[in-house]
């Protein structure tokens, strides 16, 4: 063959190939990265969700929520995005799961580009606070930073769809083989359907199996850190300048994650954490901000309450794990910090500067009760953090 008629058929053919991979693929949609309120958001999904962060970016950018929840996977499973708090307003739930302080701060900026927020709940951990990229799909390149956002994401999610291994999910869900064991976070507002973390708590062993590898995550969190505590600072005066009511609240994480924490000998950090975030409330109060900060965590009866090693029961009334609580416990955050009522008495404790140690302290008064009441999860919680800096079995 003439070399020449061999470039022309060989260039010819890479771009025929590349054009039907990007056109299936971008039709299909398999990821839904550019869906919303379309018949895809509703179809069933894998348990394990990819390319959320796509997804909730390009979501964002059409239905234009008033309300905002951001925060990692424990924000995305608890807080309901169907609540009387908010009635007659629209919610999205922004949070990703891994996602770090800085993915949150990033999601933050994003809303506020696209729409007009009125309130953001945002939840946060010590372990999580931190600005390195936690959920690795979050490109920053999907953050909105000028009007034409949307067709510029139409360039991205053509070039995301130019994607091989996206292709075989793309045929997968024609041939009906792609799974379907939940609804996207899509359907329910950003929210993630239980569906799929019952789904994939099973295929793992079940609530008991989780409980271990969820405490030892938790203690191996890179935070908190100077940088993010300075970059939420910058965040909050930005959403304060623009009159947006905020509400940050501490993640009720299982007792087991917050005494796994000081067994490893974190327990100073988070408390140096906690009154640095009692400050940074009381300055951006004094300029008028709508800024309130809760804490959840800790030592009290939604958080102590047994875990399957000990109550010998398969499931948690309040827990799908140490780490995730269900969304009982999100209706109870939700009450509590918008003063709705409803929750247990101990469940939540605004931080200010002028409580936060009297906090600090009742927190390390409970945490000795809880070593005396609650010795097996003591002993699991210790092991754990003492193995904590070894490689994942």
């Amino acid at each position: 063959m003439d070399p020449r008629n061999y470039v022309t058929v060989f260039c010819g053919s890479s771009a025929l190939v590349i054009g039907m991979v990007t056109t299936l693929n971008y039709l299909v949609d398999p990821y839904l990265i550019h869906q919303w309120q379309t018949p895809q958001v509703q179809r069933l999904q894998p348990g394990q969700e990819k390319l959320s962060a796509w997804g909730k970016t390009y979501a964002l950018a059409r239905f234009k929520p008033t309300v905002l929840y951001v925060g990692n996977s424990r924000t995305e499973l608890g807080l309901p995005t169907r609540t009387i708090a908010f009635a007659g307003q629209d919610v999205f739930n922004g949070a990703l799961s891994g996602a770090s302080l800085g993915d949150a701060i990033a999601m933050v900026r994003h809303a506020a580009q696209v729409g007009q927020l009125k309130t953001v709940v945002w939840g946060i951990d010590a372990p999580s606070f931190s600005m390195e990229i936690g959920n690795t799909d979050f490109d920053r390149e999907l953050v909105a930073d000028g009007p034409l956002y949307l067709w510029r994401r139409g360039l991205l999610n053509a070039r995301r769809a130019l994607s091989f291994d996206m292709m075989a999910d793309s045929i997968r869900l024609l041939r009906g083989t792609f799974g379907g064991a939940c609804h996207s976070s899509l359907a329910l507002y950003g929210q993630r359907d239980g569906a799929c973390v019952r789904e994939r708590i099973d295929s793992r062993g079940g609530t008991g199996a989780a409980i271990l590898p969820r405490v030892r995550e938790f203690i191996r969190g890179a935070g908190p850190s100077a940088e993010a505590t300075a970059a939420l600072d910058r965040s909050v005066a930005e959403l304060c300048k623009a009159g947006t009511v905020i509400r940050l609240y501490i993640n009720p994480t299982h007792a087991m994650t917050v005494d796994g924490l000081y067994w490893a000998g974190k327990w100073p950090s988070m408390e140096a954490w906690q009154t640095g975030l009692a400050d940074l409330g009381q300055r951006h109060r004094s300029t008028g901000c709508d800024l309130r900060i809760h804490d959840f965590s800790g030592f009290n009866s939604v958080t102590t309450e047994a875990v399957p090693q000990v109550s010998k029961q398969s499931d948690m009334r309040y827990y799908w794990e140490t780490s995730h609580y269900r969304i009982n416990v999100g209706a109870m955050i939700l009450a509590r910090i918008f003063e709705r009522g409803g929750q247990p008495e101990d469940f939540g404790v605004e931080l200010r500067s002028d409580n936060v140690a009297d906090h600090l302290a009742k927190m390390r008064a409970a945490r000795d009760r809880y070593h005396g009441a609650h010795p097996e999860e003591t002993r699991i919680a210790r092991t754990v953090a003492e193995t904590a800096r070894e490689p994942n079995p």
